[in-house]
């Protein structure tokens, strides 16, 4: 009985250990944001007609972001494609496009506090810009055109487990 109870002690902890969550906003964690980018429709489906035209007939757009208290150093890239209506997230983590294009990519960052907050739906997108929370560089006017989608995209904090660590 009581090696029994040993072996599921450490079966439990073992499980325990490999289940842990990426840091938030690190490559792994943003390799789960994309599969989550996926399954939401307003983010696979609204955004197709508003918001992926503008791609300068790359056939793609790009996302970066980072928590700011974890620096620049730390951001990480999203890759945005649109094939048959709809977008979907074709590549995410480490960056493969330095330069961005704010007339058609995105960059994002705020405090590890206020991913939280937005991923909680505490606040949407407008709040976030409005009084500062998210420091964002891109098509602003574009963004206002598809708050709806970027609210989904702000809840993915709050729906792919990610840890306070700061990204390596």
């Amino acid at each position: 009985m009581r090696m029994t109870t040993l072996a599921l002690a450490g079966l439990a902890s073992l499980a325990a250990t490999t289940t842990l969550a990426a840091p938030l906003m690190s490559n792994d964690w943003a390799v789960q944001a994309c599969t989550y980018w996926n399954t939401n429709p307003a983010l696979t489906t609204e955004l197709a007609e508003k918001w992926s035209k503008n791609d300068g007939g790359r056939g793609y757009k790009i996302i970066h972001m980072y928590r700011t208290d974890c620096g620049e150093a730390n951001k990480v890239e999203m890759t945005i494609s649109t094939k048959g209506g709809k977008t979907t997230c074709v590549y995410a983590g480490p960056i493969q496009h330095a330069t961005l294009d704010y007339d058609m990519d995105y960059k994002m960052h705020a405090e590890t506090k206020r991913w939280r907050e937005m991923g909680a739906g505490e606040y949407g997108p407008m709040r976030a810009m409005m009084f500062g929370r998210l420091k964002f560089d891109g098509p602003k006017g574009e963004a206002m055109k598809v708050m709806g989608p970027f609210e989904q995209f702000l809840l993915i904090p709050g729906k792919v487990a990610g840890d306070d660590t700061c990204p390596k």
